[in-house]
């Protein structure tokens, strides 16, 4: 049996890897950022040369850090960011087209389409999802459109489709796997998660060839090898980014959540083996697969999380790099009056207006830097509350504390405010990368690394509990600011 796990976390904004020890020790690791291309007003795309590139040169970098050797590596698990589309030439294993991210907001004309044909109940119960231009099968047909119109390359299977998983999963056997794990095919607004299955109308109402699409497996079982200096290394846990995260949070058990501050925020509740239907706007989409058991979530996404305090820095010079937002949060005791609704690319959950866009309100002549800067930073907290919210109507079930990570949990003053605006304890764990945690414990326990859940439970440790300080009636003022703010955002764009 091998000394260590090593994960491949490929986000939306940049590839790490990391290699993990039995303990749950970081080794070593390694991160590249991603190029961000606009194309257009609400177009988002990635390289998909450069996701592949930039995350082999990451897996390589930590094996030269830590100077493991190749047969010390017991397994690769893979983290991905989840709906971002690729297709590419099974023959030359080329792209035809970047990468659409999940996003872009092209094609919610497609989604409005979907709607007028009454499709939006058959999608919510077949799917879990909501018609949005967020997941990937509009995109998918997108791409179609423009590469392959008549559909003749994809139905013979020269085209081939997949999320970053399969795409990377590809690459890394060369060409010998083309597959996706459950969660992510959730994603794509393709997949019958009742089932377990491609759907068929859906495919047929969007022409898209079943040929094309990936096998689906369980999030935890050997799928492939990749060579490492001659050593073939089992690829043993796939999962989407956020449910890694959930799993990496060992949160193993109906009504355990967490949620992951990154670009975007994404809150998961484990509902166990039967999905949960949701009347607030959230998704039902499958947690993780393993061993023949299939576990569903109640999930809420903020497209825009961290990546507001990113817009701050790099398109509004406001911040000199990212870190310096919690200091300068804290140096006003308020934002005097100020609401950021950060709807850059629409607004999801509970929401889900495609249309909305980013709104700030209230200024006056006395707001400045600092003022907009806490507010950028109070509405990551905001969003979170929402999706609480909704959560708790859905399940019936109060939590107890939010469980954090992703990498704006560094930020004491956002979790400190978060806290305080959901009147309840907010908890980060040591170990923060707990979507590449996650996935190294399923392929850990895919190739016996680790044992068993339990095993799992007792590795797990906590680094902070920020406890709420507010009070109630001070945060239900807030609150109500904030929804007044959003309601201005709502429906911006006109169709």
């Amino acid at each position: 049996m091998g000394k260590y796990i090593l994960t491949l976390d490929q986000g939306t904004t940049s590839s790490r890897a990391i290699l993990f020890d039995r303990e749950q020790n970081i080794l070593a690791s390694a991160q590249k950022e991603l190029r961000q291309i606009y194309p257009r007003e609400g177009w988002v795309e990635h390289d998909p040369i450069e996701i592949w590139s930039s995350q082999y040169a990451v897996m390589m970098e930590v094996i030269a850090q830590s100077g493991a050797d190749p047969e010390e590596i017991a397994a690769i698990g893979l983290a991905n960011q989840r709906e971002t589309t690729v297709v590419w030439d099974r023959n030359t294993g080329l792209p035809v087209y970047n990468a659409i991210c999940w996003q872009c907001r092209r094609t919610a004309p497609e989604v409005d389409r979907l709607r007028e044909m009454g499709l939006e109940e058959y999608i919510r119960r077949t799917t879990g999802l909501i018609p949005d231009a967020y997941f990937s099968a509009t995109k998918l047909k997108w791409i179609l459109d423009k590469e392959d119109p008549g559909r003749e390359r994809a139905r013979r299977g020269e085209l081939l489709f997949g999320t970053v998983d399969s795409w990377l999963i590809w690459k890394l056997t060369g060409g010998r796997a083309h597959v996706t794990d459950a969660t992510n095919a959730s994603r794509t607004m393709l997949y019958d998660i009742h089932r377990g299955c491609w759907d068929e109308r859906l495919l047929e109402v969007l022409d898209i060839p079943r040929a094309m699409l990936p096998r689906v497996v369980e999030c935890s079982g050997v799928v492939g090898h990749t060579q490492i200096g001659g050593v073939p290394v089992p690829i043993a846990g796939m999962a989407g980014d956020q449910q890694a995260a959930l799993f990496g949070q060992t949160c193993f058990a109906p009504g355990e959540a967490k949620n992951t501050y990154g670009t975007g925020c994404f809150l998961l509740m484990n509902t166990g083996t039967i999905p949960c239907e949701s009347r607030n706007g959230l998704l039902t989409t499958i947690a993780m697969s393993r061993a023949g058991e299939v576990q569903y979530a109640l999930e809420g996404s903020a497209f825009t999380g961290g990546a507001v305090i990113q817009w701050l820095r790099d398109e509004l010079g406001l911040l000199e790099n990212s870190t310096q937002a919690q200091e300068l949060a804290a140096s006003v005791p308020d934002t005097g009056g100020v609401f950021l609704v950060p709807a850059f690319t629409g607004l999801g959950a509970p929401h889900w207006d495609m249309y909305a866009r980013g709104t700030l309100v209230g200024l006056t002549r006395g707001t400045g830097r600092k003022h907009i800067v806490r507010a950028a930073q109070e509405s990551i907290a905001y969003q979170v509350w929402d999706l609480v919210d909704a959560m708790e109507k859905d399940t019936g079930l109060k939590l107890s504390a939010l469980n954090a990570d992703g990498g704006a949990s560094r930020d004491g003053f956002l979790l400190q405010f978060q806290a305080d605006i959901l009147g309840k304890p907010v908890r980060r764990p040591v170990v923060r990368e707990t979507t590449a945690l996650g996935a190294a414990y399923l392929a850990g326990l895919a190739v016996g690394f680790w044992t068993d859940t339990q095993e799992l439970r007792r590795l797990w440790q906590e680094d902070a509990v920020y406890v709420p300080a507010m009070e109630p009636e001070r945060s239900a003022e807030l609150l109500s600011g904030w929804h007044r703010a959003v309601g201005r955002a709502l429906d911006w764009v006109r169709k």
